[in-house]
């Protein structure tokens, strides 16, 4: 095949034939995120030449989560490791865990990464901090995809679930499988992160709307710690003895199963929650958990670095982002 000619690298790239010629001819003057992106298209473009020496480094994505302890988080940044092993050697996926309960730190590690960073994957809190922060690198054109929840008022590109329609789901669910009318909760982390907020105004607005037997009276925050979880539940079967329904749209799991399982009516709460772990699998079998919303964080990953690769030209497939699947699982299909 005919060497790839200036014109065709730079229109892949986005960028000018002058620019072009300036990378690859090592003449420099150019900003690093954009020597990436000629780079990247000439790679792609199997531009046959040796790339000048400076401008052969390591391709870095980085990866910003939280709570490296939750079983959820755990499964998303297993499934980026296996996905980086699969990668070209010239791509790196470094993963930072970052603490949820400090906002300054996110934004700043958003702003002054530690190492040349060829694009940014992230699933972190809503705080304006982090906002501010993260419209300031998409105004740097820098490649950013948000995964699992979504930052207010920026508009880099997000790959997950629908969350208000799990929220929905949950509530259809509750209202066609529970036989006993009553009063239902929810459960979330706090109000941090808009993947929890959509989820219980999904499930709420369901009830509202389709659910006439069933009365939606409290969101309970539990910040997705165990103890709070379980003091919470304790608190609303005391409150409420015709408590019907629980939908927790966070995490710990495990606490609220326990705290139904040794409760004289907790066999009668119908129970959803959420992500399918050898926990929540348990809950299932054992019935005091009814159904786990699951919304596969390994496709979550898969969809985010394949998203961050087109658009850096490293591969020519074009890349769809429809909302995630989520999935339904019951005692019967585990």
């Amino acid at each position: 095949m005919p060497k790839p000619t200036f014109f065709e690298i730079a229109r892949r790239a986005g960028v000018g034939t002058a620019t072009v010629e300036r990378v690859l001819n090592g003449r420099g003057g150019v900003r690093p995120e954009t020597v990436e992106k000629v780079v990247a298209a000439a790679r792609s473009l199997d531009y046959p030449r040796r790339l000048p020496e400076a401008h052969r480094g390591v391709i870095r994505i980085e990866v910003i989560l939280v709570r490296p302890d939750a079983t959820f988080f755990a499964r998303l940044s297993r499934a980026f490791e296996r996905i980086a092993a699969t990668l070209d050697r010239t791509i790196a996926v470094h993963r930072t865990f970052l603490d949820e309960a400090n906002p300054a730190a996110i934004a700043k590690r958003i702003l002054e990464p530690e190492m040349r960073r060829a694009a940014l994957i992230l699933a972190v809190p809503d705080h304006p901090l982090v906002s501010a922060a993260l419209r300031k690198l998409e105004a740097e054109d820098i490649p950013t995809v948000q995964i699992v929840t979504q930052i207010s008022r920026t508009r880099s590109t997000y790959v997950g679930i629908d969350n208000y329609a799990a929220g929905r789901m949950a509530g259809l669910l509750m209202a066609k499988m529970q036989r006993r009318p009553g009063k239902v909760v929810a459960i979330c982390h706090s109000q941090i992160y808009r993947v929890h907020r959509d989820r219980v105004r999904g499930f709420f607005d369901y009830l509202i709307e389709q659910g006439h037997d069933f009365e939606p009276i409290a969101a309970l925050f539990g910040f997705d710690d165990g103890d709070r979880n379980a003091e919470q539940l304790h608190e609303a079967l005391k409150r409420w003895p015709d408590l019907a329904g629980l939908y927790n749209a966070g995490g710990a799991n495990t606490a609220l199963n326990e705290v139904l399982r040794k409760h004289g009516r907790g066999r009668e709460i119908f129970f959803v929650g959420h992500e399918l772990t050898e926990r929540s699998t348990r809950g299932l079998r054992e019935g005091t958990m009814d159904v786990v919303l699951d919304q596969a964080p390994e496709a979550q990953a898969r969809r985010a670095i394949d998203l961050v690769l087109a658009v850096l030209n490293l591969h020519d497939l074009p890349v769809e982002n429809p909302p995630i699947r989520f999935i339904t699982f019951t005692a019967e299909n585990l």
